[in-house]
C-alpha cells in the first residue's frame, strides 16, 4: 500500500516529509497540490483506489471549489474505488473560530456547515455513490461518509 499527501504549502509538505521519515515511511510520497484545481487532481498517477478528503470542505465557504475538488478526485480514482470524506453539518465553537481564527487568506476564519444532504448532493453530481456514513457520538458534528465511484459515467440528470 501506498499513499499521496499533498498540501498547498512547500513549507507543509516539507514538514510533512520529516514526519514520515522520522515514522520510518518509505511508502508515502508527499507533493505540493491544490486540492481544489481539477486538472492537478485529475492527473494523478498511478490512479488510486481511494481518496481521502478530510476537514477540508468545512474551510471554504463556496460550493464550485467544492465540487471542482470532488470532480477531480472522481477523474483520478479508479472506476469502482472509493472516497471517505467528512463534513460538519454543525459545529459547537463556530463563533469562537470565527472571532479569533485566521483562515489561509488571513481573513476571519468562518466555516462553511454543509448539511448531509448538501455534502451527499455534492458527491453525487461529481459521479461517486454514497456508501455509508458513520456519526459521532454526539449525533451532529462530525460524519465520516465512505462513497464509490462509479463504474460507468452516468447521463446527466
Amino acid at each position: 500500500m501506498t499513499a499521496l499527501l499533498r498540501d498547498y504549502k512547500q513549507e507543509n509538505v516539507e514538514a510533512i516529509r520529516r514526519l514520515a521519515a522520522e515514522f520510518g515511511l518509505t511508502n508515502v510520497t508527499v507533493a505540493l497540490g491544490d486540492a481544489f484545481d481539477r486538472a492537478s487532481l485529475s492527473a494523478i498517477e498511478p490512479r488510486p483506489t481511494i481518496g481521502i478528503v478530510s476537514g477540508l470542505f468545512e474551510l471554504f465557504p463556496g460550493n464550485r471549489g467544492v465540487l471542482d475538488s470532488l470532480r477531480g478526485l472522481a477523474d483520478a480514482i479508479q472506476p469502482g474505488g472509493y472516497l471517505i470524506y467528512t463534513n460538519q453539518p454543525w459545529h459547537p465553537q463556530v463563533e469562537f473560530i470565527a472571532r479569533v481564527l485566521r483562515n489561509r487568506e488571513g481573513q476571519p476564519w468562518i466555516m462553511r456547515r454543509r448539511t448531509t444532504a448538501e455534502m451527499d448532493e455534492l458527491v453525487r453530481v461529481a459521479e461517486f455513490e454514497k456508501m455509508e456514513m458513520e456519526v459521532d457520538e454526539w449525533g451532529n458534528v462530525h460524519r465520516v461518509n465512505r462513497a464509490s465511484k462509479w463504474i460507468e459515467r452516468r447521463p446527466p440528470c
